[in-house]
């Protein structure tokens, strides 16, 4: 049987909660009616670099108002997001 500690867990922590936020800002898009292309531009990403968000890397936090902008949505939604997830950023 193998034990695993709190070192060994925190890459996967990091990765869920990662994928969670991506989800979460992919799912807000669609709503909004917006491909991926033009959130991006919207926001001043690159579509590759949005479409990375999406599948779970964690964006720099200085990104997240520029993609509330992109979405339409209030900064402290994705703030909070963020914060729920604030494990994605931990190193």
């Amino acid at each position: 049987m193998m034990f695993y500690g709190q070192d060994d867990l925190a890459p996967m922590r990091r990765m869920v909660w990662g994928q969670l936020f991506g989800q979460s800002v992919g799912k807000t898009r669609e709503a909004a009616g917006r491909s991926i292309e033009e959130a991006a531009r919207l926001a001043g990403m690159e579509a590759s670099e949005w479409a990375s968000v999406e599948a779970g890397f964690v964006p720099d936090p200085a990104k997240l108002r520029p993609m509330a902008d992109a979405l339409e949505l209030r900064y402290d939604r994705i703030a909070i997001m963020a914060v729920l997830c604030r494990d994605a950023w931990e190193q």
